[in-house]
């Protein structure tokens, strides 16, 4: 018998363990996985590049967003990564770094904010031949879902009211208005009330349907 209860309880605890699952992913609660991009890509890393505009090119190519980590290669007492303002981006100056210098590669910078964002190389001249890079980092925030129209708002101006007296003896009792006073609710195509609930979300009726399952597997092993 012990062993049967032990059984019903692994299963039950296997059932809510693919119900939770299941509602994570169809209600998009799983969080996003962060993108690793390494600068300059994996061929050519931080260095004095080919040309002042590679990086500027190699920026535009990607999609930064908050979480994302940037990961600059370069050998250690060769270069190094220092955050700047945009003044000091121009002007390639160290004058006033944004957190530590990292001198040790390769280096990973988590970008904790959206906006603009700017790096050099510290090295006397290094910037000046292009090593530098300038990033935008997408907002995070998004417009919300637009809001579901009301049902059963007031009768618009003009339109005209039903009669309320001079009902024949023996006709039906005519539909009362709802809770606001007014007109009663015409049907909808398929013969119900249009001001009927909305539909539960399919999140909803699966997870009904998992939970039905799961008592039955209780009740009948």
């Amino acid at each position: 018998m012990g062993g049967s209860g032990g059984g019903k309880r692994a299963d039950w605890a296997g059932i809510m363990v693919a119900v939770v699952a299941a509602s994570l992913v169809l209600e998009g609660s799983v969080v996003a996985v962060a993108t690793r991009h390494v600068v300059g890509g994996s061929g050519t890393g931080w260095t004095i590049p080919p040309n002042a505009s590679f990086y500027d090119k190699w920026s535009s190519s990607q999609t930064f967003a908050v979480g994302d980590t940037l990961v600059f290669n370069f050998p250690t007492g060769i270069h190094n990564v220092v955050q700047v303002p945009k003044s000091s981006y121009d002007a390639c100056s160290t004058q006033k770094p944004i957190g530590s210098t990292l001198s040790t590669g390769p280096a990973t910078i988590t970008i904790t904010s959206s906006g603009a964002h700017y790096y050099i190389c510290g090295v006397s001249g290094h910037c000046s031949a292009g090593q530098k890079l300038a990033i935008t980092v997408a907002s995070s925030s998004s417009a919300g879902p637009a809001p579901a129209p009301t049902i059963g708002g007031p009768t618009p101006s003009g339109a005209p009211t039903p009669a309320s007296t001079g009902r024949p003896s023996g006709a039906p009792e005519p539909a009362s208005a709802g809770p606001s006073g007014n007109s009663p609710v015409a049907p909808g195509p398929s013969g119900g009330s249009s001001s009927a609930a909305p539909p539960r979300p399919f999140i909803y009726s699966l997870t009904v349907a998992l939970l039905s399952v799961a008592s039955s597997c209780l009740i009948f092993p």
